[in-house]
């Protein structure tokens, strides 16, 4: 297992998460996309450093006491090393420390390995948009956590 370390997204990151934005999603986001998040006051991001070098990231806007993971990703090369799952534990401990009792997301219907990391800390299908994604026509399953549950 690598433990990377986890830092606030910053602009000395934004090529390196936009590296891995090109190599884990079919429609990548643009660099001046992850520029703008930086300065959005909603937005939250966090990138898990490997020898000093991005390896994955995790995105989320909170509003209020909602948090809605935007987009995770782990470079090819350290996926099944517990990267995401140590990202999305601290997205969630972070978005805690504000106040959020709500967690959405929507993943592709047949990204069964996100699905089962999202299930593992607590998310569950709560419904589905059909044809969500426009580079593939695919559906998207739309995930959920509540803090309530957990009381």
């Amino acid at each position: 297992m690598i433990h990377p370390e986890i830092v606030r997204m910053n602009v000395q990151n934004v090529d390196g998460v936009c590296g891995i934005e090109a190599e884990c999603f079919l429609t990548p986001w643009s660099k001046a996309s992850f520029v703008e998040e930086l300065e959005n006051p909603l937005a939250h991001y966090l990138v898990a450093l490997v020898d000093d070098q991005p390896a994955g990231f995790i995105g989320a806007w909170i509003v209020f006491d909602e948090c809605h993971v935007m987009n995770v990703a782990v470079l090819p090369e350290y996926r099944h090393q517990g990267i995401a799952s140590e990202l999305l534990e601290k997205m969630i401990d972070d978005a805690r420390k504000k106040g959020v009792l709500y967690f959405s997301l929507e993943v592709r219907e047949g990204n069964s390995e996100a699905i089962q990391l999202y299930q593992k800390h607590g998310f569950y299908v709560n419904g589905r948009r059909k044809k969500y994604y426009t580079d593939s026509g695919e559906d998207a399953l739309l995930m959920w956590r509540s803090e309530e549950d957990e009381i």
